[in-house]
């Protein structure tokens, strides 16, 4: 089969049940990269499947997280929290960069390396001072290496909760700054442990590319005078609580009369 750099395929050893695009191809094996969900692989040729596929524009995403909020616009006007969104993922971020945009967040995106971001995040946190701070990119279990709780038995975990704790550093305040860690199986309670308010991933399973976008939005748009709902926060991504979990903090937006 033909199949070239940014083609769009399936896996049939894994019954086709997810499509990835291809990023790179080393004699007949292809490196892959998931088109919705933030996980590399690699596969033989002749285990893929060509398909036709368009990336999401996203508008349900959005129209959904709109109506989550059902803010008065009659009386109020809002100030959202402003949210940093380091990636590992230049096309992840992007898309979530969009996202918030549609949405009309205002949000700065930093492609950032997963093990760099712990030696800069102290000064991005001091140039762009935000309310929340989205820490992501990829990551994976591998059981091969250890148990669930051994940190050194993941990709990029150990790298996410290092940030988390030079972040923690910066502000100590779960209130101050809400930040929201990790990638597909990340070490969910070492993140928590580490500092991070929402974290992935409870059941060590992979995520959406926008569910830590998602929760940012919910945070950004939750009221700064009440304690948010948790629950329904973490309904609202794409796998619930087994992807994404946290604790109850309060929002980070301002109202403000009269319009």
């Amino acid at each position: 089969m033909n199949i070239k750099i940014g083609d769009y395929v399936t896996r049939i050893s894994h019954k086709n049940d997810m499509v990835f695009k291809v990023i790179d191809i080393t004699d007949d094996i292809c490196y892959l990269k998931g088109a919705n969900i933030r996980l590399y692989a690699d596969s033989e040729m002749d285990d893929l499947v060509k398909v036709e596929y368009k990336l999401s524009d996203d508008k349900e995403v959005v129209e959904r997280i709109k109506d989550c909020t059902n803010l008065s616009r009659d009386d109020y006007f809002y100030l959202p929290g402003k949210i940093l969104h380091i990636d590992g993922d230049r096309e992840y971020l992007d898309r979530c960069l969009k996202y918030y945009n549609n949405i009309n967040i205002m949000a700065m995106g930093i492609c950032e390396e997963e093990t760099t971001v712990p030696s800069k995040i102290k000064n991005y946190l001091e140039e762009y001072n935000p309310n929340i701070l989205v820490i992501t990119g990829h990551d994976a279990y591998y059981k091969k290496k250890g148990g669930v709780n051994d940190i050194n038995s993941y990709k990029n975990s150990k790298s996410f909760v290092e940030a988390v704790k030079e972040a923690r550093k910066y502000e100590k305040s779960h209130d101050k700054l809400i930040i929201i860690a990790g990638a597909c199986q990340s070490d969910y309670e070492d993140l928590i442990r580490a500092g991070a308010n929402f974290a992935s991933s409870p059941k060590r399973i992979n995520i959406h590319a926008l569910d830590p976008a998602i929760v940012a939005s919910r945070m950004s748009l939750s009221d700064i005078n009440k304690d948010i709902d948790l629950k329904d926060i973490i309904a609202s991504t794409k796998y619930g609580k087994e992807g994404i979990g946290g604790i109850i903090t309060k929002g980070t937006m301002y109202m403000g009369y009269p319009r």
